[in-house]
């Protein structure tokens, strides 16, 4: 059963995700694993420059995406850790159970059943797709795999919230309209190619291929220096 927000929360989270740009979006997750460190470590305040410092950014940076859920930091003090962390949580949705579906039984999609902190940010995986028939009817974890042609019925029967895409490219698009018309709202990608879906479906692709290309790019201009 998904475990909503409260109303309060609900509406601080539609308020949220309606007017903030996604690049501020990801820094936020990453603040947010940052207090997190701080909270385990005893810290109970923080400033904005020691976030700035771990991130990568500037503090000028931090505050603007920190206003952006309002007047939480004190002059001279800081941000409490345990508060923001709590704001935090609350506007990444992340006080939500999601119900997950993994197209892909594959390597791919077995490490990421695997992953662990999927699971401690309320991102349950509770159905399997896959067509190999040698996978179908076997489980991953406690979690049967199921054959590609009942997926339908799986994304109801489980009422999936989001669904993860690992499959190879050439079949991704075909199922990714069908879980459209099954009326999921989130889809994380991994198959290696650009997938097309409506403006009301949120869409998120994790390439590797474009990440090793980007490592690959600063070693050259480093080499070039």
């Amino acid at each position: 059963m998904r475990i909503s927000p409260g109303t309060a929360s609900f509406q601080l989270v539609n308020e949220f995700t309606n007017r903030v740009p996604a690049a501020t979006v990801r820094r936020l997750s990453l603040y947010l694993r940052f207090l997190e460190d701080f909270g385990r470590s005893g810290v109970t305040s923080v400033a904005s420059n020691a976030l700035a410092e771990r991130g990568g950014t500037t503090a000028a940076q931090v505050r603007k995406d920190l206003s952006y859920l309002g007047s939480y930091g004190k002059r001279g003090l800081g941000y409490s850790v345990e508060e923001l962390t709590r704001v935090l949580r609350t506007v990444l949705g992340l006080d939500t159970v999601w119900r997950v579906a993994l197209l892909g039984a594959g390597r791919i999609g077995t490490a990421l059943f695997e992953y662990e902190p999927f699971r401690r940010r309320g991102f349950h995986i509770t159905a399997v797709v896959d067509n190999d028939p040698a996978k179908v009817g076997t489980r991953l974890g406690h979690i049967l795999v199921r054959a590609e042609h009942e997926m339908e019925c799986v994304l109801r029967e489980e009422r999936i919230d989001l669904v993860i895409v690992a499959v190879p490219a050439p079949a991704a698009q075909g199922l990714v309209d069908r879980v459209v018309a099954a009326d999921v709202k989130a889809v994380l990608n991994y198959a290696p190619v650009q997938l097309h879906l409506p403006e009301d479906v949120a869409l998120r692709n994790v390439s590797m291929l474009v990440e090793l290309e980007s490592l690959s790019y600063a070693l050259t201009r480093a080499a070039d220096c």
